[in-house]
């Protein structure tokens, strides 16, 4: 390679690290920094715990993007908006019948870039006396579609332990 070439080629390496790196950071949205789009993801979330605890699985799979993946613990992935509605007519009417509610507990992180956004935090599931069954946490991503925030992966899993 001649003398010339190399130390050109090594500063547009590094001008286009540092373009890649600023355009990553301008499109980043840090979770501590409220703003409305991270309230719309905790509102899909409201209205997700909402529509389960009536035991409207229609509700609730509204709220999922047509090709959604959803990851419940110890069953097989839900892939697609008519699996996951399967999934939550059988999950919800068990629910309903064992008197189960379910919540958001403590306060749940989150960010949004462009139309992709994230949400975590812990969950609890109580029976009707007001005992705690379950305790976990979950994790779900968000793309908006229309407009709206829609669900396109979700997951959870139990901090119970397995025997």
């Amino acid at each position: 390679m001649n003398l010339f070439k190399k130390p050109v080629l090594m500063v547009l390496a590094a001008l286009l690290f540092g373009a890649a790196t600023l355009g990553a950071r301008a499109a980043y949205v840090d979770p501590a920094t409220p703003n409305t789009d991270v309230a719309a993801l905790r509102a899909v979330d409201d209205a997700w715990m909402a529509a389960y605890n009536k035991g409207d699985a229609d509700a609730v799979s509204a709220l999922y993007a047509d090709d959604a993946t959803l990851m419940p613990p110890d069953v097989p992935v839900a892939q697609g908006q008519q699996a996951i509605h399967s999934f939550f007519v059988i999950d919800i009417a068990a629910s309903q019948r064992a008197g189960y509610t379910f919540s958001i507990t403590g306060t749940s992180d989150g960010a949004v870039a462009g139309d992709w956004g994230w949400a975590s935090g812990a969950y609890a599931v109580k029976d009707k006396t007001g005992a705690t069954v379950d305790t976990g946490k979950y994790l779900s991503v968000y793309k908006k579609v229309d407009g709206k925030w829609l669900y396109v992966r979700d997951l959870w899993s139990s901090d119970k332990a397995k025997h």
